[in-house]
């Protein structure tokens, strides 16, 4: 066999043209997406416009979404279906479609209803990520009666506890709440692009601005806190993986913005830039938000086989990557999780590991759209994530609800009123380390409406809470409004860790007592204000003897 010598210039070039192939990775947004806007309330017979708008970043064949919208009558019965199939390739597809108040040709009753989307995309590419999308919104028909809500004074926030004249009330829980974006993105992977330029997903580490850029702007926007993960695998400036990548690079770029949000933190007190990842990938993986890692964790190398990171992880191995954050001590979020397909361990999705249960934290139960460009808060193109994460708690994991924008434009924070609220005890510092210790605790809820909160209690203990029970279990939900909003619907949901069912409403009303049965339990809080935002309270988890 005869040996062939390449001159340097050359080996260098094949390498480049087969790993540019060999490592290629789909576009890290080439995700199905389907959102439903269902206004609260509607005109004085009822009548309203339900808006459906489907997405699908960077797809490079045409399909057809299918759709169906359900009514839901106050008693759980479908009374009105609609359906539709639209064709779709890479823009978006928005539908608009009209109930004219009226079910089977009578005006439709006084109550509370459900409008729930199904939605699939069909006649693409089997590798692409386009599993079937399912959510469901409240809304009111005429003046249903109000619940009863135990009298409840708004915890003080950041700037409101600063001041002697809000101190917090006798007799109140000793927390004071920080409001979040836990979600974005800069220009250090793909985001940081000014609004009138932003069309979507930037091309790696080129747009305009910086965490720095991020911690300011939502600072200015009157956020507590903004976590700025960045995609782990794109510090070598490529949605793929760059042959000739130099790992150094990569590893001081992520170093330069952990330093960054230091800086930041030295100079503004009561505010907190948090620098961390967002780990994996849409393509048969899942996105996690890491929040205080100091380590750069990834799978890809360049041409000469260095690892593009601190630490290597290997794609889409999640058992591993659970195990390595628990010896770690870092904490995590479950990122717009999709109810099938995604963050497998063993070939199972959604699956349960010791590991992660210690891990994971978080779980966003509800995003405005990643890539818009409003900056006045309006934004209507919004994702729910509950069933997912319910099937994530009925896994075992013991998440919390959060509620984040995913800003890949310079709008950190400010799309939509959404928040989620991070209580610390009265004088505790805002630091990360205790940012990770509320976590931790899950005292932890999630918002619509940045002037509303929601606590939950269990026999006086917190939301978050493990305990044993004997007896009647008492649970409350608490709810203020600094802007005077009423509280239109509550809902208490129960499920069982560990049985991988359905979460189920236990209660309408804002206080229930009864005896549980013998056995683990999870029980959370979730009210509807009276302009259709909604709140999540975490859940409380209760073994009953």
């Amino acid at each position: 066999m005869k040996t062939i010598i390449l001159p340097p210039s050359l080996r260098a070039l094949l390498l480049a043209l087969c790993c540019s192939s060999a490592f290629a990775a789909p576009a890290e947004h080439k995700e199905f997406d389907a959102t439903l806007h269902a206004p609260f309330q509607g005109t004085a017979d009822a009548r309203r416009t339900f808006s459906l708008n489907f997405s699908y970043p960077g797809l490079e064949q045409s399909g057809n979404v299918y759709w169906k919208l359900e009514l839901v009558d106050p008693h759980k019965r479908v009374v009105r279906v609609w359906r539709g199939a639209n064709p779709i390739l890479g823009s978006d597809v928005p539908v608009q479609v009209m109930w004219d108040g009226r079910i089977k040709g009578a005006p439709a009753r006084a109550g509370l209803y459900a409008v729930r989307l199904h939605a699939i995309l069909r006649g693409v590419a089997h590798d692409e990520h386009h599993g079937a999308v399912e959510q469901d919104w409240q809304i009111a028909v005429g003046q249903p009666a109000a619940p009863r809500m135990p009298r409840f004074a708004p915890l003080p926030g950041v700037r409101e506890a600063a001041g002697a004249a809000m101190a917090p009330a006798t007799g109140a829980l000793p927390y004071t709440v920080y409001l979040a974006n836990l979600h974005s993105q800069s220009n250090h992977s793909d985001g940081g692009a000014a609004l009138d330029d932003c069309k979507g997903a930037q091309e790696p580490l080129k747009a305009k601005y910086g965490p720095e850029a991020a911690f300011a702007y939502a600072r200015g926007r009157g956020l507590d806190i903004l976590a700025v993960s960045e995609h782990n695998h794109m510090y070598d400036g490529s949605d793929g993986t760059n042959p000739n990548a130099d790992p150094a690079k990569a590893r001081d770029l992520y170093r330069a913005g952990l330093a960054s949000a230091a800086a930041f933190n030295a100079t503004k007190p009561g505010f907190l830039a948090l620098y961390g990842m967002e780990w994996g990938v849409i393509n048969n993986g899942g996105h996690i938000n890491i929040f205080n890692s100091d380590e750069l964790l990834g799978w890809e190398t360049n041409a000469l086989g260095e690892l593009l990171a601190d630490t290597r992880i290997a794609r889409s191995d999640y058992g591993a990557l659970y195990t390595l954050m628990r010896a770690r001590g870092w904490v995590g979020q479950f990122n717009h999780p999709a109810h099938s397909g995604q963050f497998k361990v063993n070939g199972v999705p959604l699956a349960y590991t010791a590991d992660g249960d210690e891990a994971m934290a978080l779980c966003e139960v509800m995003n405005s759209t990643a890539f818009s460009t409003n900056d006045a808060e309006s934004e209507t193109r919004r994702s729910n994530f509950e069933q997912a994460c319910n099937r994530l708690l009925e896994a075992g994991y013991h998440v919390a609800f959060s509620t984040n924008q995913d800003n890949h434009c310079a709008n950190w924070g400010a799309s939509y009123t959404n928040r989620t609220g991070i209580l610390l005890p009265n004088g505790t510092a805002l630091t990360r380390d205790s940012f990770i210790e509320a976590l931790k605790a899950r005292r932890v809820f999630a918002t619509m409406d940045k002037g509303s909160q929601l606590v939950f209690t269990a026999n006086g203990k917190m939301m978050g809470e493990r305990f044993v029970n004997r007896g009647p279990l008492t649970l409350t939900a608490h709810f203020a409004s600094s802007a005077g909003k009423k509280a239109a619907a509550v809902a208490i949901m129960e499920g069982v860790p560990g049985r991988n069912g359905t979460v189920t409403e236990v209660a309408n009303l804002a206080t229930a007592s009864f005896t549980p049965a013998p056995g683990r339990h999870f029980y959370y809080a979730k009210v509807t204000q009276e302009d259709g935002n909604v709140l999540w309270s975490a859940p409380v988890w209760v073994t009953q003897e």
